[in-house]
């Protein structure tokens, strides 16, 4: 049986969304963004310090994107056609090179990182395990489980104060913060020039061109909050705003590829997601309208919880082969996680 989703009934013209989100969105989303409140509590609930904190902050920051990272790198391996193999090899190297980075990271972050974090479903989810091997199986490339194994592992800072950490950690951490950003200029500039050319028709690939885009500006994301980990600079009202309106746009997109990636026949998932898609451009419209007056109305959490749970369900449903996409099982974890990772920061 097909799990399907239908939100009220809509007519024709009510259900185009645009592809594109309102300028002003778009162009404060692509700026170097913070999406997270300076101050942090351990695990005890005590003020961390600045140490703790940048250990804390590197490494749930690494937790999450090191892993979207590499998972970009596999979606655009798999997605490369023959005459373009030395493209899929680089990918494959990329992959290679975040598995490593991911693996270090897991190895400095045991009884360090928070359990709000752990607990989020950003980091791996229930369905994790089982989407990558199904994946590795259906696309024939490789993927390192035992990554997830470790990362459902980790055991959260529960002793206060500053008696988790250490200099020799922070010295661990600055190293892993410099060679993830050298790693992720890499494939900031891989992902630029698949981009390039993908839109001067001068390449081929599955992946459509607005992904492209979308996890371009995911790693960018990811680069500008190394780099102000690495010079210590604080959030501004802006900056917070502005984080909104980069998950809003990321989480409006998703729904277009959920969309644009489910069998035409499965016409109630398909006008769900649809409808998910315009009422993220209706956010996104309000939130570049308000400028200054407002960081969130709550509106964002309402939606993206609910957005979580459509995605959820998508991804028992790909997993169980109970319904009909071009979506791999891995991509479908891989979006309910980043739907995790923006509801956390919201909670936050």
């Amino acid at each position: 049986m097909k799990q399907k989703t239908l939100r009220g009934d809509r007519t024709a013209a009510e259900r185009k969304v645009p592809l594109r989100s309102p300028p002003q969105a778009e162009n404060l989303a692509s700026e170097i963004l913070c999406s997270r409140p300076v101050a942090k509590r351990s695990g005890m609930g005590r003020i961390m310090d600045k140490t703790q904190e940048y250990i804390v902050d590197s490494l749930e920051e690494h937790l999450f994107f090191a892993r979207i990272m590499k998972e970009h790198a596999f979606f655009l391996k798999v997605g490369f056609l023959p005459p373009n193999a030395e493209l899929a090899r680089e990918a494959e190297r990329l992959l290679r090179s975040f598995e490593a980075m991911l693996s270090r990271t897991i190895s400095l972050s045991d009884c360090v990182v928070r359990g709000c974090v752990l607990e989020s479903g950003e980091i791996v989810t229930v369905f994790t395990d089982r989407a990558e091997q199904q994946t590795q199986r259906l696309t024939g490339t490789p993927i390192n489980r035992s990554l997830t194994a470790r990362a459902m592992g980790l055991r959260a800072c529960h002793c206060g104060g500053n008696s988790c950490v250490s200099q020799g950690l922070a010295r661990e951490v600055r190293r892993l913060n410099q060679d993830g950003l050298r790693l992720v200029n890499a494939i900031i500039g891989f992902k630029e020039r698949v981009l390039r050319g993908v839109r001067s028709c001068d390449l081929f690939t599955v992946n459509y061109p607005l992904l492209i885009e979308h996890i371009l500006r995911e790693a960018r994301l990811y680069r500008s909050q190394l780099m102000r980990l690495e010079g210590e600079e604080e959030c501004s009202r802006e900056e917070l705003r502005g984080s909104e309106l980069f998950w809003n746009q990321i989480m409006m997109e998703h729904a277009l590829f959920i969309r644009g990636l489910l069998d035409p026949d499965e016409e109630e998932l398909v006008c769900t997601a649809n409808d998910f898609a315009k009422e993220y451009r209706c956010l996104l419209e309000a939130s570049a309208a308000a400028n200054d007056r407002m960081i969130s109305d709550g509106n964002s959490l309402a939606l993206t919880r609910k957005f979580r749970d459509f995605k959820r369900a998508g991804v028992e449903g790909i997993e169980a082969c109970r319904i009909r996409s071009l979506i791999l099982p891995l991509l479908a974890d891989h979006v309910l996680r980043e739907a995790n990772h923006y509801i956390r920061l919201l909670e936050d």
